[in-house]
C-alpha cells in the first residue's frame, strides 16, 4: 500500500491538503516534509514550524495508539476555516483513550498533546467521521481576514 497525498487548492473547498500514511514511525518525518512543502503555496501567517512540531507529535500518537483488527491507515488534514488553519490527525484507536498527561521530568514520553495545548489556540478530540480518533489542532490568524 503507497501513501497518497491529496491537494485541494482551489478556493470552494476549506480542506486544503490531505495525506493518507501507513501506521508506521517513518510516516512521522513524511508527514512533515510533505505538509511543509503542501501549505507553503498558501503562505500561512502562523509558525509552520510549529505546526509541523505538532503534525510530529500527532501522527506519532496515532501510530503509537492507534489500533484495529484490520489494516488500518492515518489520515492528516488540513483546512483553511476563515483566517484560521485547522489540522486533523485521525487514526483507528479508540476515541476514549486521548488524554492530557502530565509527565514527570525524566518522563521520555507524554509531552504531545501538553505541547499541542500550549503552541495551538485551540485542540479537540474525539470521533473520527472514518472510525476511531481525531484529534485536532487550529492554529488562529494564519490568514488575514
Amino acid at each position: 500500500m503507497a501513501y497518497t497525498i491529496d491537494r485541494h487548492p482551489c478556493e470552494e473547498s476549506p480542506r486544503l491538503g490531505a495525506m493518507t500514511l501507513h501506521p508506521v514511525p517513518e510516516s512521522v518525518p513524511r508527514a512533515r516534509r510533505w505538509f511543509r512543502k503542501f501549505i507553503e503555496p498558501y503562505d500561512p501567517a502562523c509558525s509552520v514550524d510549529d505546526c509541523v512540531l505538532l503534525i510530529s507529535e500527532l501522527v506519532t500518537n496515532a501510530v503509537v495508539h492507534g489500533t484495529s483488527d484490520e489494516p488500518w491507515v492515518v489520515r492528516l488534514e488540513w483546512f483553511r476555516e476563515g483566517t484560521s488553519l485547522r489540522v486533523e490527525v485521525h487514526n483507528a484507536g479508540p476515541p476514549a483513550n486521548v488524554r492530557m498527561k502530565c509527565p514527570d521530568a525524566d518522563d521520555v514520553h507524554g509531552r504531545g498533546l501538553p505541547l499541542v495545548e500550549s503552541l495551538a489556540d485551540s485542540w479537540h478530540s474525539g470521533p473520527s467521521r472514518f472510525g476511531g480518533t481525531m484529534v485536532s489542532f487550529e492554529m488562529a490568524d494564519a490568514w488575514p481576514s
